[in-house]
Order: C-alpha cells, then sequence, then structure tokens
C-alpha cells in the first residue's frame, strides 16, 4: 500500500493543477445539486421489528389516511382561576380562533372545535384545539408558522392563557456561533503546532472542501433517500473534525520529510506513502464503526451512519490527492521563517542542537512510572464513569423542552388540565381478520385493560369500514416516560397475548410511548452485537497494521474505558444537571435512546485513528532495530504534539456543536468531545505507552503461523524504503520485518 500511495503522492504533485480543478469541479457540482434540491424534511422514523411498528403499519393499511404524515399543533387555552373555559365569554374567542386557524393558510389540514370534540377538561379550566396540517414541520411556511405562534393574542387580552405545542412549531436545527469557534480554535491549534499561517490553512481549506462536497451531496440526495435534517450536522460534525487530522498528518510529515533534505515532489510521495497509509486505516476503521450502525436494523440511524462514513471516505481522499497537489502551490512557505533558517543552516553544514521535547519527557517519565501511570489513569477514567450506571435512555417529546418555551407550558398545561397521561396516549389495534371477532375481541380487552394498574381512560373501541380491525385509546395515570406507564404497555401486551389464545384475535399496542419503549429495547439488545462487529472486525484490521495480537486488545479495551467514561459524563450533565447551566442544558431527562450506541460507533472510529497514527510510529521504530522502551520515546518524539494538536482541533470542532438547538445534536456535541479528550490524552497518552512498557518485546508478539497468514500491508513504508533503497533492515531478533518478502496491498 505504501508503494501505491506514494506514487500517488507524487503524482499528486505534479499534476496539481488537474487534481485541484477535479475538486472544485465535484465541490461545484455538488452545490449545484444542493442548490436546486427540495428542502430537506424530517425524514421518516420507523423501528422495523417491533410491535409498536407492526401496528403502525397495520393502522395505515386498515384505516387509510387516518395516520397523517403531516404536522399537528395543539392551541391550549387555561381559564382564570374562578373561571371556566366554557364561559361564554371564553369560548367566543375560541371561536374566533378556530375560524382564523382554518382560514388562515392553505397548508392547514383541519381545525377541531374543543366543544364539539369532547376537547375541554373535567372541571372545566382547560381545554385546547387540534391543528392538523397537509404537509411535515419542515415544510411549514414562515407565514404559516407565524400565524400559530402568534394564535390568541387576543385571548391573551382577555385574561386567557394561550400556549401552543406539536411538531408543527419544530424548526431546522440550528448550530449556532460555537461552531465557528470551534473553527476558529482549530485555526489558532493548527497555527501553533506548524508556526506556519500557510500550513495551518491547508487542512482547514481542504477540510472545508471536503466537507462542502460531503454535506452538498447529502443535501442534494436528501429528498430522494429521505434524509432527515440532523443527518447533513452530524455529516459535517465528523467530516471536518476527520478531515483536519487527516490533513494534518500528512502536512506534518510532508514537513518533516522536507527536514530531512528531500526534494518537494519527493517529500509529497514519501508523506502520502507513510502517514497516507495510517489515514486510510484510521478512516477505514471510522467507517467500519459507522457504517456498522446498520445492524441496529432501523433506517434513520443507518442512513445517518452511511451518510457521516461517505464524508469520512471524501478527507480521506482528499487527504490522500488534494494535500499533496496543494503542497505543490505553497512551496517551502508550509515552513515558517524560524524552520526556514534552521532547515539552511542544516543544509549548509551547520549544527543543529535538537532538544527533547515535551512528548520525549511525558514518554520517559510514564517509562519510568508505568504502573502508577496506568492505575492513576484507570481508575480516574472509573470514577467518572460512575454515572453511566444510572442510565436512562427515551426519546424527547414536548415534555423535554425547555421550561420557557411554549410547547413546554402547552404540555404542562394538558398534564394539569387531563392528566399526566395524556401526553402520551397508547395506541391499541384488534387485528380479527383472521376469525371475523374484531367485535367482540375489543370489548374483551377493554373490559380487560379498564381494571389494569395504571389506567386513566380506555375509550369506546372504534371499527374500521370492513369491521376486522378495532382500535381502542387508552390513557395512562401517570407521565409517558415513567416505569409505570411502561408496567402499562407490557401489561397490556399480556393481556393480548391471553386474548389471542382464546379467540385468536391479535392485539398490538402503538403510539409514541409504545415506540419509545420499543425503540430503548431494540437500542439495548443491538448494542452488544454491534460492539462485537465493530470492535472484532477493527481487531482484525489492527492487527494487520501493527502485526501483534496485544496491541489491538490494548487498544479496543482502552477505548471501552473511554466511551464509558463519555457516557458517564453524559448522565451527568443532561441526566443530572451537573454544568447543565454552563453547557445550555434547561432541562434535564433521558439520554436519548440512540445517543450511546451512535456515540459507541463514532468514538470508536476516532479512537483508532489515535491509535494508528501514535502506535505506528513507535511499531516503525522498532522494526528498525529499536528497543521497546526506545520505541515508545521516538513515537512520542514524533508524534505526540500532532496527535494532541489533532484531539485538541476534534474536540474544539465537536464542542462548538453544543451550541445548537438541536438537543440530540447539542448531546452528541458533548459526548463525542469529552470521549475524545478521554481517549487522546487519558487512554492514548497515558495508559498506551504504560501498558507497552510493562509489555516490552511481548507487545509485538504474533504467533509465527499467522504471521504467514496474514498479508503485511506495510503501514510503516518498509517495502517503500526497499524500493528507494533506503535502509531497510529487519526487526529485532528476527521479528516483524526480517528476512520476509513484503506483500504490496
Amino acid at each position: 500500500m505504501a508503494t501505491f500511495l506514494y506514487k500517488l503522492g507524487r503524482f499528486a504533485f505534479r499534476r496539481r493543477n488537474y487534481v485541484a480543478l477535479v475538486w472544485v469541479a465535484l465541490l461545484a457540482l455538488a452545490g449545484v445539486g444542493a442548490a436546486s434540491a427540495s428542502t430537506p424534511t424530517s425524514s421518516s422514523f420507523s423501528i422495523p421489528g417491533t410491535e409498536a411498528q407492526k401496528a403502525f403499519d397495520l393502522l395505515e393499511e386498515r384505516f387509510p389516511g387516518a395516520s397523517a404524515d403531516g404536522a399537528t399543533a395543539r392551541v391550549v387555552f387555561k381559564a382564570p382561576d374562578g373561571e371556566k373555559m366554557t364561559d361564554a365569554g371564553h369560548k367566543a374567542e375560541v371561536g374566533k380562533i378556530v375560524d382564523e386557524l382554518s382560514g388562515g393558510s392553505g397548508q392547514v389540514g383541519s381545525v377541531t372545535d374543543p366543544y364539539t370534540a369532547n376537547a375541554v377538561s373535567k372541571d372545566g379550566s382547560t381545554a385546547y384545539v387540534q391543528v392538523s396540517y397537509k404537509v411535515t414541520s419542515m415544510e411549514l411556511t414562515d407565514a404559516t408558522r407565524t400565524a400559530l405562534e402568534e394564535t390568541g393574542a387576543e385571548a391573551r387580552a382577555q385574561g386567557l392563557t394561550v400556549e401552543v405545542g406539536g411538531d408543527a412549531l419544530q424548526a431546522t436545527p440550528e448550530t449556532g456561533s460555537t461552531e465557528i469557534i470551534g473553527v476558529a480554535v482549530a485555526a489558532v491549534v493548527l497555527v501553533i503546532t506548524f508556526g506556519s499561517l500557510i500550513a495551518a490553512g491547508l487542512p482547514l481549506v481542504t477540510a472545508l472542501i471536503g466537507v462542502g462536497v460531503g454535506v452538498s451531496t447529502i443535501t442534494a440526495l436528501a429528498g430522494v433517500l429521505d434524509l432527515g435534517s440532523t443527518t447533513s450536522i452530524l455529516a459535517m460534525m465528523i467530516g471536518l473534525a476527520v478531515g483536519i487530522d487527516y490533513a494534518l498528518f500528512i502536512v506534518s510529515r510532508y514537513r518533516a520529510e522536507l527536514a530531512e533534505g528531500r526534494e518537494r515532489e519527493e517529500a509529497a510521495g514519501r508523506a502520502v506513502g507513510t502517514a497516507g497509509s495510517a489515514v486510510v486505516f484510521a478512516g477505514l476503521t471510522v467507517v467500519i464503526a459507522l457504517v456498522g450502525l446498520a445492524v441496529v436494523n432501523i433506517p434513520m440511524l443507518t442512513k445517518m451512519g452511511f451518510a457521516a462514513a461517505g464524508t469520512v471516505v471524501i478527507a480521506v481522499l482528499i487527504a490522500l490527492t488534494l494535500i499533496p497537489a496543494a503542497l505543490g502551490f505553497v512551496g517551502k512557505r508550509v515552513h515558517g521563517r524560524k524552520d526556514r533558517k534552521a532547515m539552511d543552516t542544516k543544509a549548509a553544514g551547520g549544527e543543529e542542537t535538537a532538544k527533547p521535547n515535551m512528548g520525549t519527557r511525558w514518554a520517559r517519565f510514564v517509562l519510568r512510572r508505568p504502573v502508577a501511570v496506568l492505575v492513576t489513569a484507570v481508575l480516574g477514567l472509573g470514577a467518572i464513569a460512575i454515572p453511566a450506571a444510572s442510565l436512562e435512555l427515551g426519546l424527547g417529546d414536548d415534555g423535554s423542552q425547555p421550561p420557557s418555551t411554549s410547547q413546554r407550558k402547552a404540555y404542562d398545561l394538558l398534564s394539569d388540565g387531563f392528566g399526566p397521561g395524556f401526553n402520551g396516549p397508547l395506541m391499541v389495534v384488534v387485528d380479527g381478520k383472521a376469525n371475523d371477532n374484531a367485535k367482540a375481541a375489543a370489548t374483551e380487552l377493554s373490559d380487560t385493560v379498564k381494571k389494569l394498574d395504571g389506567v386513566a381512560v380506555v375509550t369506546p373501541s372504534t371499527l374500521n369500514k370492513a369491521g376486522d380491525t378495532a382500535t381502542i385509546t387508552v390513557i395512562p395515570e401517570d407521565r409517558p416516560s415513567s416505569v409505570k406507564t411502561e408496567d402499562l404497555v407490557h401489561s397490556i401486551r399480556d393481556t393480548g397475548g391471553e386474548i389471542k389464545a382464546d379467540n385468536g384475535a391479535q392485539v398490538l399496542v402503538t403510539g409514541s410511548t409504545a415506540m419509545n419503549i420499543d425503540f430503548s429495547q431494540k437500542m439495548n439488545d443491538a448494542l452488544l452485537p454491534y460492539l462485537a462487529l465493530v470492535v472484532g472486525l477493527a481487531f482484525l484490521l489492527l492487527m494487520l497494521v501493527f502485526r501483534s495480537v496485544l496491541v489491538p486488545l490494548k487498544a479496543a479495551l482502552g477505548f471501552l474505558l473511554s466511551v464509558v467514561a463519555a457516557l458517564g459524563a453524559v448522565v451527568a450533565v443532561f441526566q443530572w444537571g451537573w454544568l447543565g447551566g454552563l453547557l445550555g442544558v434547561e432541562q434535564t431527562g433521558p439520554v436519548m435512546s440512540m445517543m450511546p450506541i451512535f456515540m459507541v460507533g463514532v468514538v470508536f472510529g476516532l479512537a483508532m485513528d489515535y491509535e494508528v497514527f501514535l502506535v505506528t510510529r513507535m511499531r516503525e521504530a522498532y522494526v528498525h532495530g529499536e528497543r521497546p522502551g526506545e520505541a515508545i520515546v521516538t513515537g512520542f518524539r514524533h508524534g505526540a504534539r500532532v496527535v494532541s494538536a489533532a484531539a485538541v482541533i476534534m474536540i474544539a470542532v465537536f464542542a462548538g456543536f453544543i451550541g445548537s438547538s438541536e438537543s440530540m445534536i447539542k448531546m452528541i456535541g458533548f459526548g463525542l468531545a469529552i470521549a475524545v479528550f478521554f481517549d487522546a490524552f487519558v487512554v492514548r497518552m497515558a495508559i498506551v505507552p504504560a501498558v507497552l512498557a510493562l509489555l516490552g518485546k511481548k507487545a509485538w508478539w504474533l504467533p509465527r503461523w499467522l504471521d504467514r497468514a496474514l498479508p503485511n500491508v506495510d503501514v510503516e513504508g518498509e517495502a517503500l524504503r526497499h524500493r528507494l533503497g533506503d535502509d531497510a533492515s529487519g526487526g529485532p531478533d528476527g521479528g516483524p520485518g526480517a528476512d520476509r518478502e513484503l506483500v504490496r496491498v
């Protein structure tokens, strides 16, 4: 691989005008496609294989048109103390609002009158108007949404409390100015790392081009592939972070090759051949982790994973082609003045004084006290991981909105007026088509459900036109996210099993609450198989890269420790509210159900980035004859500063998304940022060298039969050095790389 990438790097350097033109053309083409595409909508949400989804699909089949996909809203009214919504004056005000909403916009499908739709609370204090739209919330015009938000201004003047809830007020997520701050922090770190504005600008510009191509392509295909509005934001988050990092490693290696006196084209070829090999395998681990989300079998999550993986592939291609092309344009200005002066001194035969850098000093410190460093790091992450034991999963609704929003106020008014369970009704579907007994089965079920604990109201059954399917609405006594409501769902399903045994009718429970329960359960069930798949594939990949059994095992265990600690931090902030005010978390609650598995996938791929970049340098030194301890110091001398800079950049980019208006984006941004911090600075910078120091030569052990069976992908560029006539000595003690023909992949 190194030989192929070496040729690719030299080709891109020589043909830099054509390479740059191709990428600019791709960016323009993707931009045109995005500009001409329709506005992205909220992607359809489905959970294949669950009872809630089966019931939902059955409803669409047997009650056509009953489950519309358009946006909905509830305008909630509360009368002043001592008055009721049934008073003549209040009824008149509500009537005006119903008329205004009905005739205000062509996007409105239907508006219910609370006095004819039984939408007034028993005590008469609260009433609500149900508004259904013909289009989704993302397709609502600004005029329609503004009219809804301004509804009830006159009623408020008459003393009524008026609040609006529902997904009609849902807008496209905004990331805020903190995203720009994250990129600015990345720029500062790059300038400090390289000491050159030109060198610092290259990773930023190329990463932005890659993200532009990726996100524009996603936007262009959003309507065709049913991609949600958050998909492009997540792809931007990951693509920007890895794009800057991959470019950073290529540019750093190029500067090192120039410092050794090589010509620019040769330096570009060697940089892509060596650091580029690490980029390919690091990118491949990220892609495996993201594509592996498909095993969860939730279309929305699968699409998010594939879209983000696509941006990572683009970032790798940018690093291998556009970066060497750009290096051809900037010339020696990739070095700062101080570095250029030192290079000129060296070329003239002057003495060069090399001082131990921070990475060298830290590596030597760890080598002196490996046990103390290892125990401290493990115990520290273990303590931070403790809150993860209290992890609660759920899907957000208006009840999880900040208390200051109209959606949350409307949610609370409905809970107070109609009961806590009113915001999460259960839809029970009775399928009696097999034995033509839907009505009898529904009656039996209704009588049984009324006697269950936790039931507030059971509505009369409704039959479809064919008479073979019935629906029953059950209002729980407790709030939708409570354990009591979850137990009620299971109790109804158990009752349905008894009815099916008696007369053959099938009973299914759906609704937002049942969907939430099934979704969380599916996430829990998929986590271990997903971990096994992703970690297993990455273990094999890292075994190819490092030709070792213990190094990939250490990498996987270190990742698990960092991701559990990150989950603990997420629980502490978003569930317990610690430092919530500082991070803009206005409302605590359950962690988003897809957060753990999505974070596992993304963080695993990113964690392997640092493992590959840092440990590859160590193995490169080891196969050239250095002792294990010396190889660790060499790896840190060359890689610690760059890996640290890459980690800070990635943390800054992810942290920039904490300012998003979308709670899921905010949570993922924080989770990824803190996970990268733990993994880069605690696991890779402390635990990895400590473990390698304790293992010694055993760290690089590989059974001979496995060594012969595995192809050598030559990430260290050993075959490239043979080809170029450099020093190509075998590894110590006949170890890896000794007297064995390398297989060029």
